[in-house]
C-alpha cells in the first residue's frame, strides 16, 4: 500500500470514529471566512469541548456509508466542515447558529444526531434547545413542585390545629404555646 493510500484510510477511520462518538455533528458551508473569523470560530467551538474540521467530502461519504448513515450524500458538495458535539448535542449548534448570525458568512447544511441526518431546520431547532443545567433545573423543579404543595397544605393543617388551639386556649383565659 501507498503511503498516500494509507493516510486517507487513517483520516477515514477518524472521521468514523468521531461521527461514531459524538452526541451530534453539524456541517456547514464555510465559504467566505476570514482567517480571523475562522480563527475565532475555532476558539468559541474548542471552548465548548466541540471538535471543528474541515473535511473532504469523499472522506466524510466513505465514512457514514461505512457506519451505515443514510441522507447524507446530497448535502455534501462544496467546501465541508464539521462540528462535532462530544459531550453536549446542542453545543455545535448554538455556537454555530450564533456565528452565522452574526457574520452571514457561512452556511448549516444538515446535522447529525444519533446516527440519524438533519435538515437545516433541525440543526435551528437543535440550537435553540436550553443547555442540560437548564432542563436539568426545570426537570428538578417540576419534581420538587408536588413536594412543595404537599409540605404547605400539612403546614397548613398544623397552622390551623395551633391557632384552634390558642383560640380554646383565650376562651378559657389561658394562654397556649
Amino acid at each position: 500500500m501507498s503511503k498516500n493510500y494509507e493516510s486517507k484510510a487513517v483520516l477515514i477511520e477518524e472521521i468514523k470514529t468521531l461521527v461514531d462518538t459524538c452526541q451530534s455533528a453539524v456541517l456547514v458551508d464555510y465559504r467566505g471566512l476570514t482567517v480571523e473569523e475562522d480563527t475565532a470560530l475555532r476558539k468559541k467551538l474548542r471552548e465548548a469541548g466541540v471538535t471543528y474540521k474541515v473535511l473532504k467530502n469523499t472522506y466524510i461519504k466513505r465514512a457514514v456509508d461505512e457506519l451505515n448513515v443514510t441522507g447524507l450524500d446530497e448535502h455534501l458538495n462544496g467546501p465541508t466542515a464539521v462540528a462535532f458535539g462530544m459531550t453536549d448535542p446542542a453545543a455545535p449548534a448554538k455556537i454555530l447558529k450564533e456565528f452565522i448570525a452574526d457574520k452571514k458568512k457561512m452556511t448549516v447544511k444538515c446535522g447529525i444526531v444519533d446516527k440519524q441526518v438533519i435538515d437545516v431546520k433541525g440543526v435551528e431547532a437543535l440550537a435553540d434547545l436550553p443547555s442540560r443545567e437548564v432542563l436539568i433545573a426545570k426537570m428538578l423543579g417540576s419534581m420538587n413542585a408536588p413536594i412543595t404543595g404537599l409540605v404547605s397544605v400539612l403546614g397548613g393543617t398544623v397552622r390551623k390545629l395551633l391557632y384552634a388551639l390558642n383560640a380554646v386556649a383565650d376562651a378559657k383565659g389561658e394562654t397556649a404555646a
